[in-house]
């Protein structure tokens, strides 16, 4: 009969933990304790029983008191830190803490205790294997004691099993500090502080007084560290997220100090060989400080450390991709310094697709900064032009271009000024983006052939991008703009090339008519430019116009050589005679000449006549240049006027005081643009409005107002405006021809609604070459009928006016 005591009594020194003690003795057990409880076992036959009964005593320690109690130290942690509960990201959770050096010592201390007692649960595997003998060792598959890093799984299981919320954070502040620590030498390199100033200055890598230096024993703590966490199989399930969620934090870092607003030098480079230098051998340091140096080798990281770096390469470019991205707008303005910057980016989107992203922060960026009423034309045509180079440099295909230009080309189409400021850009002096695509002297690309150029090239052709929305695509015209040039491509705003060279012969004109002594080589040159962009039938009326400015010279001096006619002239006059088939429309205003001045016109028709043969001149009188020279008073003033303002002042040298609508009748200028003009001479002192509606002229300089200071200049600019109509209403004059056809339609149809009447005339133009034209030029044209109470429009429908 065996004493139970007793045989209780020498299990519980060999296995303290069965009595519910956490540690196992140090003291040594003699050999005659082991056989006498294998003895007793074996006589039971209870071994196996025995064995699965310390297997679920060691898990239950593990369970409930090894993990409670690591855990209760990291609650602590959270409490004493004020984690800010709000904050999801984990990156950013660990920047906020304002303790960071306190967690440090405290997971350190966690961490000692929990290694402390799994050393201690370590030794019972070795003591049951001495217990029961090698030979009769319990199956490893029914007690996980006995399997290979049984108790490690074990632990590590109870401690993922009960892990708070925002452990990672703790543990996150602890490689914090030692990222700190381990980067002190680099970020010493990286400053040039004096060396009276340095000693005085606190430790980088501590934040101790330099004497009191401490890094080197923060390094070993932290080494120790994880040399425990490596032995308990932890460092990877335990620490992986909080140093993933630390690392990307340094690399976003790293990338918004080395690279935000730096576009002229490459970065990727730089930003890999610090991945390499930094981040990776502060990895390979954790996983290897605390071993030997002859031991290590390549073969002993482990394989997450090596994989781990592709992870973070990835990330790392699309971190600089996302912050090249941001900042595109800012590259567009600066290119083509920003080339690197581009360059970089093409890269990034080599190895990660970031189309997507791109088009749709590009055009949100675009909308935000240019597409709005505060941008003038030419500033936003600039951004357009800009964005086309720097696009086309990061994606030869022209897909991105598409689809990010498409909001400017619809804005662009709104405003009315467009077509004017290209063609301004076009030709004005001084270096322009589009002034230089010019001068290049390419010819623009014809729609009709790119189907063409497309198979003939089929060698060379490539798909779409694959992850772009074909909706967003205009795909029948991408084809054709995708490589065509910049000029095309802003031709393309509105797809018409009669358009603009409609717009640059009233520009023309407009030039010729107010500088008489322009520069002939400089238009000519334009000129030549043009017609090899756009071709010489588009251009033949400018031809003309230009060679009418040189006949109009040449007429003008044989004239003026005519000694019989400028002995009795009262002034000289310089005409320009123009082609009237070949120039643009005039505007509808008109201007009564005083008699004596018409008189004088009237001589210089006659010697026209006579020099011509059967040819005379029609003048329009409110378009020109006027040299006049008053003197009123003590005042003698020159100045080069208008027609208008001319004959204004000059009716006045016979009158002293005229109400506005005797004058208005007198030169047939309606009243309110009359009042206009008269506006220019107050601004000059010389008419004042003593009453309503009446103007007096001033005999002596009267007190000064707040235009006396304005140049003459300055002046004489408020009164420039165009002499020619605009593209709008010679749209409405050429559409005129169409009225007739509309008329006699509503005559024998009563009323038609306007697609319908679009399509009759559509049919008329097709049948008598006429002009082409669309539904919105013909509603505007339809509405000016309307307010001309020549139709009326209800229900949708239009009818003749009774």
């Amino acid at each position: 009969m065996c004493d139970f005591d007793a045989l209780w009594s020498d299990v519980l020194r060999i296995f303290p933990v069965l009595g519910g003690a956490n540690a196992v003795s140090n003291d040594p057990v003699e050999e005659n304790v082991f056989q006498n409880v294998r003895q007793h076992l074996m006589m039971l036959g209870s071994i196996d029983t025995f064995a699965a009964l310390v297997d679920l005593e060691i898990q239950s320690t593990i369970r409930n008191v090894l993990v409670p109690k690591f855990w209760k130290h990291i609650h602590d942690c959270l409490v004493s830190s004020k984690l800010q509960g709000w904050i999801n990201d984990q990156a950013l959770a660990i920047e906020a803490l304002p303790d960071k050096n306190g967690l440090f010592t405290q997971f350190i201390d966690a961490i000692n205790e929990l290694h402390d007692s799994f050393q201690s649960l370590m030794q019972v595997k070795p003591r049951l294997i001495q217990l029961v003998g090698a030979e009769t060792k319990p199956a490893g598959k029914t007690v996980k004691l006995m399997q290979e890093d049984g108790i490690k799984n074990s632990l590590r299981d109870c401690l993922l099993a009960q892990l708070p919320p925002n452990f990672s954070v703790v543990v996150g502040a602890f490689y914090w500090v030692h990222f700190k620590l381990f980067t002190k030498a680099s970020n010493l390199a990286l400053t040039t502080v004096d060396s009276d100033v340095f000693d005085e200055l606190l430790c980088v890598g501590c934040n101790f007084e330099a004497e009191q230096c401490c890094c080197q024993r923060l390094t070993d703590m932290v080494n120790k560290t994880n040399m425990k966490l490596f032995e308990m199989n932890l460092i990877d399930r335990l620490t992986g997220s909080a140093l993933t969620a630390l690392i990307k934090l340094k690399i976003k870092e790293h990338i918004s100090d080395t690279c935000m607003g730096i576009f002229d030098r490459s970065h990727l480079k730089q930003l890999e060989t610090w991945l390499s230098d930094v981040i990776m051998s502060w990895l390979t340091n954790i996983f290897t400080e605390w071993k030997s140096k002859d031991s290590i080798n390549d073969i002993e990281v482990p394989e997450s450390v090596k994989s781990f770096k592709v992870k973070l390469t990835y990330f790392m470019y699309e971190t600089f991709a996302q912050s090249v991205i941001g900042q595109f707008f800012s590259i567009i303005i600066d290119y083509p310094d920003s080339i690197p910057a581009i360059d970089d980016l093409k890269i990034c989107m080599e190895k990660i697709d970031m189309r997507v992203y791109l088009t749709e922060s590009l055009r949100s960026s675009l909308e935000a900064r240019i597409l709005h009423p505060g941008v003038n034309t030419m500033d936003i045509l600039t951004g357009y032009v800009a964005a086309i180079k720097a696009i086309r440099h990061l994606d030869s295909t022209g897909v991105i271009l598409e689809m990010v230009t498409a909001p400017i080309k619809d804005y662009l189409r709104k405003r009315n000024d467009t077509v004017r400021r290209v063609v301004t850009g076009l030709t004005e002096e001084g270096p322009t983006d589009l002034s230089e695509e010019l001068a290049k002297g390419e010819t623009i690309k014809e729609c009709k052939d790119s189907g063409t150029d497309e198979f003939s090239n089929w060698e060379n052709w490539q798909p779409d991008p694959f992850g772009i929305d074909a909706s967003i695509m205009q795909y029948n015209s991408s084809r054709k703009m995708r490589s065509a040039d910049i000029i095309s491509m802003v031709v393309d705003i509105y797809g018409s090339k009669e358009l603009f060279m409609t717009e640059y012969r009233n520009l023309m004109a407009d030039r010729l008519l107010a500088q008489l002594d322009f520069n002939s080589e400089k238009e000519i040159r334009n000129l030549e430019l043009l017609k090899i962009r756009f071709g010489e039938s588009l251009l033949h009326s400018c031809e003309v116009m230009l060679k009418d400015v040189t006949d109009s010279k040449r007429i003008n001096a044989h004239i003026h050589s005519d000694g019989d006619r400028t002995e009795n002239q009262l002034f000289d006059i310089s005409s320009l005679i123009v082609s009237a088939q070949f120039w643009p429309s005039f505007n509808k205003e008109s201007l009564q000449l005083p008699e004596e001045i018409e008189n004088e016109f009237k001589k210089y028709t006659k010697a026209y006549e006579a020099y011509k043969g059967n040819r005379t001149l029609n003048w329009r009188t409110v378009t020109g240049r006027v040299n006049i020279e008053i003197e009123i008073g003590d005042r003698t003033m020159e100045m080069v006027v208008s027609p208008i303002l001319a004959v204004i002042i000059y009716h006045f040298q016979n009158k002293n005081e005229w109400a506005i609508e005797d004058l208005s009748s007198i030169t047939k200028v309606p009243a309110s643009a009359l009042r206009r003009r008269l506006s220019f001479w107050q601004n000059h002192g010389l008419i004042s409005e003593t009453t309503p509606g009446i103007f007096t002229l001033l005999e002596k300089e009267s007190e000064k107002s707040q235009y006396e200071d304005m140049s003459l200049a300055e002046a004489d600019e408020e009164d420039l405006e165009s002499a020619m109509a605009s593209a709008s209403d010679q749209r409405e004059e050429e559409l005129q021809v169409f009225w007739s056809y509309i008329v006699g339609m509503l005559t024998n149809l009563d009323s038609m609604p306007i697609d319908r009447i679009h399509q009759m005339l559509k049919l008329f133009a097709s049948h008598s070459g006429g002009v082409e034209f669309t539904q919105d030029e013909l509603k505007h044209f339809l509405q000016r009928k309307v307010r001309e109470h020549k139709l009326i429009f209800s229900g949708g429908v239009y009818q003749l006016a009774k």
